[in-house]
């Protein structure tokens, strides 16, 4: 029997099928009937609480954004130097209100920024407050700043010349001296509570129930109607249970409403309470619904099943045992050929499948060879330069010393820095090198530019000591610090500011390069990205002008790191530009 049944497909299949429709449909009957009221009512708390959760992820994102802000604002050079200066300095407290409002103006969801100072200095907000309730909630939580405390304050009220009267909450934390540890302020990061309104509205909860947020004193910081704000939770919901766990279901029963589930989570970092409530009305009437469905369903299923199986089994399986003959034959050495698709049923998408399978191997092939070509291409034109370096490197030096000779020290340090800066682009063809060289040899071509153009602008490096070891593919800090002085910094009126930032973040390397030079507008913008991920073959910029050195970084970086790196850019009209990148720590080049 077992052999009869092996050398047929048609016959397995109809034996399975049979049994794989017939028994589990007669089954799926009979415990669908039984347990359809109580999987509609878990299936609907499991959709609530994921939902929940997913309201939870976006809120707490907000949160912990907003923490790591604060930290980041804390450890600026130039808040510090404002709030621990003796006296109120005009300057920068204009340079600290830009940086402020740049860092509020990608950032919808909050509000305001603000830092005090202990010295009654000009307080640092990114937007014109008129009205703000932020002190009376800074004498409310004296305690805690005394005790050099963080803590999130209750809902309040700001009224700004920008957008008016908002209800924020706030992230309030000490500022205190990077060097001494001394009070120097307060800094406030608020969050809109429209915007917090807006992620419960749109999360899809039932029409008939709503979402709330409410603080650790059960008081309601958002939710469906305005009106309940900044009121307890208990005036909401009278007689509702506490909340005492980090999220749980539970039924509650309120005169006009009948009876409810309420779902709840906790949000991680503050102790704020998300809480949901559906209608059990919801789910109940679904039951029987459900029941009748599937009824009808599985009745028709059945009946349907055990004609059409038999009848149709037959011409299922006539174009598979064409197939299964066809590729019995196929040469693994040869060309894979295509198959004639005569219908539109699964058996028809596979052999599209399979065809458009053959057809991506032939490309993917054409494509190795292209981006090895590319490759080549982009290396040569970074070790262009290695023609005889030791006789550069003789003369320079050479220059050196007399420069030093007669007492010209900035020639000098021009002339050792252009050293330096060949001898690493040279590199006898290496292509990698480490993260401290790839720095260096960026620092000595801004030492050169800065002494060519003077008073123009003024370079920091701030480079994580963990990536000095790490080893990355060269020549890709100096083109965009190139870039970022001769077109934005270098036409900018006035002197402007360049700083190079190094990151390392689990298995990758993060390197930024900013400008506060002028910046491009969006449809410039956008021309320079399409030139970025321009197809092979397309027009490019020509060398010398603005876009060609990015576009030869970008492509060297997707070349030797994958398509998945590369750079990005942002940009705005008369503020600076931004240019990053993040590669993969790859092992195998590890010291």
């Amino acid at each position: 029997m077992k052999r009869w049944f092996d050398k047929s497909l048609q016959r397995k299949l109809s034996l399975l099928l049979l049994v794989a429709v017939v028994f589990p449909l007669l089954a799926t009957g009979v415990v669908s009937y039984r347990i359809a009221s109580s999987l509609t009512e878990e299936k609907a708390k499991q959709s609530g609480m994921n939902t929940l959760r997913q309201i939870a992820d976006k809120l707490e994102f907000m949160i912990s954004d907003v923490e790591n802000m604060s930290v980041f604002i804390i450890g600026q050079r130039d808040i510090q130097q404002y709030l621990d200066n003796e006296r109120a300095d005009i300057s920068l407290f204009t340079l600290n209100i830009g940086f402020l409002t740049n860092l509020v103006f990608s950032k919808p969801y909050i509000s305001n920024i603000t830092v005090l100072s202990a010295y009654d200095y000009p307080p640092l907000s990114s937007t014109t407050l008129l009205r703000s309730g932020l002190q009376s909630q800074l004498e409310a939580g004296k305690s805690k700043l005394d005790a050099g405390m963080k803590w999130w304050t209750s809902l309040y009220e700001n009224q700004t010349s920008a957008d008016g009267l908002k209800r924020v909450v706030s992230l309030v934390r000490p500022v205190r001296s990077t060097n001494q540890f001394r009070n120097l302020g307060v800094l406030s990061i608020s969050l809109d509570e429209n915007e917090m309104r807006r992620i419960l509205k749109n999360a899809g909860w039932e029409q008939s129930g709503f979402v709330l947020l409410t603080d650790p004193d059960g008081v309601i910081l958002s939710g469906d109607s305005s009106e309940w704000l900044s009121r307890p939770l208990q005036e909401r919901m009278p007689n509702l249970a506490a909340l005492n766990e980090l999220e749980g279901t539970f039924t509650y029963s309120s005169e006009g409403r009948g009876e409810d589930t309420v779902l709840y989570r906790t949000i991680a970092g503050t102790n704020w309470k998300l809480i949901g409530v559906i209608p059990t009305r919801t789910y109940t009437a679904q039951n029987q619904y459900v029941l009748t469905v599937t009824a009808v369903a599985i009745g028709v299923a059945l009946l349907v099943s055990v004609v059409f199986v038999l009848l149709f089994l037959r011409r299922v399986t006539r174009p598979l045992r064409g197939l299964a003959t066809t590729l019995k034959d196929i040469n693994p050495d040869e060309a894979i050929p295509s198959f004639a698709v005569k219908s539109a049923d699964e058996v028809g998408l596979l052999l599209h499948s399979f065809n458009k399978l053959s057809e991506r191997i032939q490309r993917l092939m054409e494509q190795v060879q292209q981006n090895e070509a590319k490759k080549k291409e982009a290396d040569i034109m970074a070790l262009q330069a290695q023609i005889n370096p030791h006789f550069l490197y003789n003369t320079l030096s050479s220059i050196h010393w007399i420069a030093l000779m007669n007492k010209d020290g900035q020639i000098a340090e021009m002339v050792g820095a252009l050293s330096d800066f060949l001898r690493f682009s040279l590199n006898k063809g290496e292509e990698f090198c480490k993260a401290s060289q790839e720095v260096a040899h960026a620092q000595n071509y801004v030492k050169i530019m800065a002494i060519r153009f003077q008073d123009k602008f003024e370079a920091k490096f701030y480079i994580d000591p963990k990536l000095q070891d790490e080893m990355m593919l060269k020549l890709l800090l100096q083109p965009l610090i190139e870039n970022s002085i001769m077109h934005g910094l270098q036409k900018k009126k006035g002197r402007g500011h360049l700083y190079v930032h190094g990151e390392l973040q689990g298995e990758s390397m993060t390197f930024v390069v900013e400008d506060t030079g002028i910046g491009m507008d969006e449809s410039r913008l956008n021309e320079i990205r399409g030139n970025l991920n321009a197809a092979s073959g397309t027009s490019s910029p020509e060398p010398g002008r603005s876009g060609y050195g990015l576009r030869n970084v970008h492509q060297r970086l997707q070349l030797h790191y994958g398509t998945g790196t590369g750079l990005q850019i942002e940009s705005e009209a008369g503020a600076g530009t931004r240019i990053s990148f993040t590669i993969p720590i790859m092992e195998e080049r590890r010291i």
